[in-house]
């Protein structure tokens, strides 16, 4: 698979956790893409932790309102209802637990649920953001990421940079399959068919659990 049909992969499985009704945050990047594949007759409201509930798509050419940002600075549209407010007011509602499910990337994620998604040590960075509150105030956190980097494990036994949050992450959502964080570990619930288990295992530093009832990823 290529980038974009990597992409794609995980949008789709992502989009299938929304129910109808859902207050919804997505990260920047990969998880911005989950909305065009909502199932049908699944309407969530989006939310973004600079200070917006209501989110609509990206405007069309020439329309872009430079007052409308996502929190990435992308710009965004606002569906009607939507209401806008302070950043206080903001994260006092994603603390407050109102929101139902928010969608991450991840550098690295380890076997007791634990997420590094904002800094690699001696590089620049723009900061933490709200990934800290959103981990914490979300009633679900689901990583939509790429399963390696450059090859390299990204679900790893313990993660060595500076933590997100501690034991925070629900579930995995990778090009390779779907993966639940348990008590015991990480279990591989869903399988992409391109791939064996041993491919996963093999991509893989935790030791993952697999499912007794292991079924193929929904794509």
């Amino acid at each position: 698979m290529d980038k974009n049909q990597i992409r794609e992969v995980i949008a789709r499985r992502c989009a299938l956790e929304l129910h109808d009704g859902d207050v919804v945050n997505l990260g920047i990047g990969l998880p911005t893409l989950i909305p065009a594949y909502l199932p049908k007759g699944v309407t969530v409201t989006l939310q973004s932790e600079n200070g917006l509930l209501g989110m609509g798509g990206a405007p069309e050419e020439g329309k872009e309102n430079k007052y409308l940002t996502n929190a990435g600075g992308g710009f965004i549209t606002m569906v009607p209802g939507a209401s806008s407010f302070d950043s206080a007011t903001s994260f006092g509602y994603v603390r407050g637990g109102h929101v139902d499910v928010t969608f991450l990337g991840a550098l690295q994620v380890d076997e007791k649920g634990n997420l590094a998604n904002w800094m690699i040590p001696g590089k620049k960075t723009p900061g933490m953001g709200g990934a800290m509150d959103l981990l914490v105030g979300a009633k679900r956190v689901i990583l939509a990421m790429e399963h390696t980097a450059k090859g390299a494990p990204k679900i790893l036994k313990q993660c060595n940079l500076p933590l997100t949050a501690a034991g925070e992450v629900d579930m995995i959502i990778t090009e390779m399959g779907v993966m639940v964080v348990t008590p015991k570990g990480i279990e591989l619930t869903e399988i992409n068919p391109e791939f064996t288990v041993e491919q996963v295992q093999a991509a893989t530093e935790a030791q993952l659990i697999v499912s007794p009832n292991l079924k193929n990823m929904a794509l």
